[in-house]
């Protein structure tokens, strides 16, 4: 879900996507690259993303990922299922 959140922003590459969601969430969330680049690989097969290559900001070859509109239709389920999970763990958190 947050790879999927990040790439609503503009396609990134993956070094790119696990930045975006360790420098937003104050360093409390990291994607450690072993488990990233399987995930888009999936994502990919999928059809929530796409991938292309293209020259990075340091003038290197990278393949750079954007969210389909299958992925948009994703994302939105996801957060539907967080929001719902959120809610139930707040409640029973605040049953006494």
């Amino acid at each position: 879900m947050l790879v999927l959140k990040t790439l609503t922003l503009r396609p990134m590459h993956g070094w790119g996507i696990t930045l975006h969601i360790q420098r937003i969430s104050q360093d409390v969330l990291r994607v450690e690259e072993g488990s990233l680049y399987p995930a888009l690989q999936r994502m990919e097969q999928q059809g929530w993303i796409k991938a292309e290559w293209k020259i990075s900001e340091n003038n290197r070859r990278a393949r750079y990922y954007s969210l389909t509109k299958t992925g948009r239709k994703q994302l939105e389920s996801q957060e539907e299922a967080w929001e719902r999970v959120t809610r139930a763990v707040a409640a029973v958190l605040k049953f006494s």
